[in-house]
């Protein structure tokens, strides 16, 4: 099969024919209809990971985490009758199915856990892929390959908002307009979230965010976040999101907090960073940090997208195949308006 090949921090992916996955007793094979391109993948490609703290990207390996397909082969031991041809996403992780943390939707918490891009298990980056069963979710019939794959990003909104214990009538201030920022702003405004402002450096995708539940947008190139935010919505906010995950930006929502309010870390940070912890104790600011996801945010992810009760039209800006993956995948490391550059490899 084809995928975008990672060989070194530098270098762009390389399409190259390697060897079609081979599924385990318990797996399937999915053919690769839709795969978004995330942040995450695009910082992993860059740094230093032995003084990151995260896991190693080694040569050959090939990502994409954010998918959904079609079903071509089923493992002799899969149960849950699945078929050829069942239209599909997955959690991208693939777990024993035994443990406990398995048994409560978190494979990747699994002590034996296989990731994407891990040695031998290419991920969506490619034509075809390996999903564990118990990590598959069948498509509803009216929602598309391109929302299947983004039931990812969106469960990893939802699950920060849940982390935030969000209350209907919260002000928050979301740093960031990305997609996880924009995800995070559309369950904000699902839960009930009175004022949702969105703050970016580039004036293009704060204003963006208005589309997907923000009611304000700040130009953070420009103007005082706080001041602005205050002009808003008549009063601080309550709730900050960290949906940037670069160095800086967990003390920057430390800043913007006033006392007592809750500051969630959504953005991976791949780098070393600091803080000044004794602003947030003076401050009596509750800190939390949000990894992922568990299958309880697939599933409302998936419902709520079947129901027509979240609204992601717009969230794809761009679809590109294999030959034009590698330099889509460069573009998106600098300031874009694109908000979601979607893979649809055949």
């Amino acid at each position: 099969m084809r995928a975008a090949v990672f060989h070194r921090s530098g270098l762009p992916l390389s399409i190259e024919t390697i060897d079609d996955p081979q599924p385990l007793p318990s797996e399937m094979i999915l053919k690769v209809c839709a795969c978004g391109i995330c942040g995450t993948d695009l910082h992993w490609s860059e740094i230093n990971n032995a003084e990151s703290g995260w896991r190693n990207i080694n040569p050959g390996a090939v990502m994409g985490h954010e998918f959904s397909g079609e079903v071509v082969e089923v493992g002799k031991e899969v149960s849950g009758g699945w078929k050829v041809g069942d239209r599909v996403c997955a959690m991208p992780q693939i777990g024993c199915g035994i443990c406990a943390n398995c048994l409560a939707g978190r494979p990747h918490r699994c002590s034996k856990v296989l990731n994407r891009a891990s040695p031998g298990h290419p991920g969506a980056y490619s034509e075809y892929t390996r999903i564990g069963a118990q990590e598959t979710f069948k498509l509803p019939d009216n929602i598309s390959f391109q929302e299947g794959a983004l039931v990812e990003p969106l469960a990893v909104g939802l699950h920060a908002v849940r982390r935030a214990l969000l209350k209907a009538g919260d002000n928050v201030l979301i740093i960031g307009g990305g997609p996880v920022g924009l995800s995070v702003a559309l369950w904000c405004k699902f839960f009930g979230a009175r004022n949702i402002i969105v703050s970016d450096l580039v004036k293009t995708r704060a204003d963006q965010a208005v589309k997907f539940g923000a009611t304000a947008a700040i130009d953070a190139s420009k103007e005082d976040v706080l001041e602005s935010f205050s002009i808003e919505a008549g009063s601080h906010p309550s709730v900050i999101f960290d949906a940037v995950g670069v160095a800086g930006s967990m003390q920057l929502a430390i800043d913007y907090a006033p006392n007592y309010s809750r500051v969630v870390v959504v953005g991976l940070c791949m780098v070393s960073d600091s803080f000044q912890p004794a602003m947030a104790v003076v401050k009596e600011v509750d800190i939390s940090f949000c990894f992922c996801y568990d299958r309880s945010d697939f599933e409302m992810t998936l419902d709520m997208l079947a129901q027509n009760r979240i609204d992601t039209n717009g969230l794809v800006t761009k679809s590109i195949n294999l030959e034009d993956f590698p330099q889509a995948f460069e573009d998106l490391k600098k300031p874009s308006d694109q908000i979601k550059v979607m893979l649809e490899p055949f």
